[in-house]
């Protein structure tokens, strides 16, 4: 039997909002940076949008699993991380994708 995820997910979140320059909220479907979902608990993995190239990467080295888009429209491609140990490096790297602003405009 494994352990839950739960602890592990409520630590990340915490660890994101210690930090005064992120702009995290958290709710029920998971955290999101400027109303945008950008991690979220699934079952016992944490599922991320990241850069397409960056999400086939860690595909192509079974880091992660492809994940369909189905919470929110992805900015780039969803993963799922099983090895909570890659989690909060992973979830800055998604935070910082999701929460750039779009092109052209002023941060």
């Amino acid at each position: 039997m494994t352990d839950s995820p739960v602890p592990s997910f409520e630590l990340l979140a915490a660890q994101l909002l210690e930090d005064p320059d992120l702009d995290v909220s958290v709710t029920a479907t998971g955290l999101h940076v400027h109303g945008r979902l950008f991690a979220y608990l699934d079952g016992t993995d944490l599922a991320l949008d990241l850069p397409v190239d960056r999400a086939e990467d860690l595909v192509s080295r079974e880091v992660a699993e492809s994940v369909p888009a189905g919470r929110s429209e992805p900015k780039g491609a969803w993963v799922r991380i099983a090895d909570a140990e890659d989690w909060p490096e992973l979830a800055s790297e998604s935070h910082q994708f999701v929460g750039e602003p779009a092109v052209g405009r002023d941060s």
